[in-house]
């Protein structure tokens, strides 16, 4: 009986297949359900501090979409929304103006075709906004040695201005609100502040910082435009500054030309007096003591064709600090060291480096001598070291006992440098190195980070890379030694690279905060 009782069951059930297979009449062609399905990947994102760009997958035959959004809310929808409104499917993303800054919001979707007892249920996301921004950028003019004037939109509410460091608080007028500007005095000059305009709430209406000017010390020398500025390096004391005021300025061979170098013998710094209007001093420095270059212009057009900086002997130096400044029109490179010279530390920090060709050298390039600490950061370097590498550190490790040189590039947005496939941006052969390279934009180079085996395999975080595949993709560049695998690949949409100007369009490479600051 279980047989047969088998075998019934089989023969039904071919018998139904065949009848199914057989009647097209009956074929399902599609299907309508009792509503429509909620919005998929909801996702909301800040733009601009205070906008959120709400977006969701589409869904087949919605008309519409209602939206709500909910102030001071974690997804509970408690209460009312302070806005509600509907857009159509080629309305996503749709960006959420006016709304507050500092401020969670919960936001949720529905999906509608016209026919209300066929709308989803709702689908949710939500996010804070940042702190807004109503102050104006700090005039030149209206920074003191001692004090400030900060401006924002006239007539825009505010309570107060608290400043860091310091914790200085100072308490916004009617007539401030008035006129837009509040002047804070009691400032320690040449000090970072950091300025929060605050409404009654607490909450942050803008946010700026700025540097205090200069008062003169006993150990500054105030350069005027005129001046002889070789004359002025030559006769300063050891550790004393030269301030600079805006003008063009020559360090010549002669009386008559500009174009020449100067050696620094001794412990000194070159400061602009103004951070927006720099001085331009043309020519070149062979360093043999401690120097420091901040808010300057340094022009190589008419020199001899050398380095900005060369290290011409073998001492042991301190250091070299290049800040807040622009380096341009030197044809072989930024600095080189082909003496036996052992250099503490090497910042370059906040600089616009450009037009630097790199013809009969690397961009920077120790040859002979050992730089503990390198860093590059918050920089710009572009139309430059298009056939060379960008840092190129020889192995001379023999000759400097105990020397573990840590080399760091971080928030760089670095244009077209080692544009070919054998050029690289870390040629670095100097045993026992260590390398960090993060938060950096690299883009339009057919080069790779480099094939020598005494090269560390940096650190690697939230690089971007655009036209520059051997520096990401894993065989892309035949010659890379290896490649940033957590790299991204986008296109950061600048403004007008070919003149220079590479601020952010992409609001993906935005959120990232990858490149050099400025460009935000």
């Amino acid at each position: 009986m279980k047989k047969i009782y088998f075998k019934s069951i089989v023969f039904g059930l071919a018998t139904v297949a065949l009848a199914s297979c057989s009647d097209v009449a009956d074929e399902i062609t599609s299907i309508v359900y009792n509503r429509n399905f909620s919005p998929t990947s909801v996702e909301a994102k800040v733009r601009n501090r205070t906008n959120i760009e709400l977006s969701w997958n589409l869904g087949d035959g919605v008309t519409n979409y209602n939206v709500e959004v909910y102030a001071n809310d974690s997804l509970t929808f408690a209460g009312s929304p302070v806005k509600s409104f509907s857009v159509s499917p080629d309305e996503v993303p749709v960006l959420i103006k006016g709304l507050e800054g500092e401020t969670q919001y919960s936001f949720r979707v529905q999906a509608t075709d016209g026919n209300s007892s066929r709308d989803s249920k709702w689908s949710s996301a939500y996010a804070k906004t940042e702190a807004e921004q109503i102050f104006k950028n700090v005039a030149e003019e209206d920074i003191k040695g001692s004090s400030v004037t900060l401006r924002w939109t006239a007539g825009e509410q505010a309570e107060t201005i608290v400043l860091t460091p310091g914790d200085i608080v100072y308490n916004v007028t009617a007539d401030d609100i008035a006129a837009g500007a509040a002047t804070v005095t009691g400032l320690t000059p040449e000090t970072e502040y950091k300025a929060l305009l605050k409404s009654a709430s607490g909450k942050t209406r803008g946010t700026i910082t700025f540097k205090t000017g200069i008062d003169l010390a006993d150990t500054d020398i105030l350069v005027k435009a005129g001046d002889d500025i070789s004359a002025a390096i030559k006769n300063a004391p050891e550790g004393y500054r030269l301030v600079v005021e805006p003008g063009e300025y020559g360090i010549a061979t002669d009386e008559a030309a500009f174009g020449g170098s100067i050696t620094i013998s001794k412990q000194l710094t070159i400061k602009g007096l103004r951070q927006n209007e720099h001085p331009v001093i043309k020519g070149r420095f062979k360093v043999e003591a401690p120097l420091t270059i901040d808010q300057c212009t340094l022009d190589g057009k008419g020199t001899d064709g050398g380095q900005c900086f060369d290290f011409t002997d073998a001492l042991e130096i301190e250091y070299l600090s290049v800040t807040n400044s622009e380096i341009t029109n030197y044809t072989k490179g930024f600095y080189y060291v082909n003496k036996a010279a052992k250099i503490g530390q090497i910042d370059i920090d906040n600089c616009l480096i450009s037009n630097i060709e790199c013809d009969g050298g690397d961009m920077f390039d120790c040859r002979a001598g050992a730089i503990l600490k390198l860093n590059i950061t918050n920089n710009t370097i572009w139309n430059s070291c298009k056939g060379r590498d960008l840092v190129r550190y020889d192995d001379k490790s023999s000759n400097f006992e105990g020397v573990t040189p840590v080399i760091t590039l971080d928030h760089n947005t670095i244009v077209g440098a080692c544009n070919d496939a054998g050029k690289r941006i870390l040629y670095v052969r100097f045993k026992g190195n260590s390398i960090n390279f993060t938060n950096n934009i690299v883009a339009s180079s057919a080069g790779n980070f480099s094939n020598q085996k005494n090269t560390a395999e940096p650190t690697f975080s939230n690089n971007i890379y655009f036209e520059a595949d051997g520096f990401v993709t894993s065989g892309a560049n035949a010659n890379a030694l290896f490649v940033d695998g957590e790299g991204t690949i986008l296109d950061p949409q600048f403004a007008d690279a070919a003149n220079g100007n590479f601020t952010i369009g992409n609001d993906n490479v935005k959120d990232k905060k990858a490149g050099d600051p400025r460009w935000y």
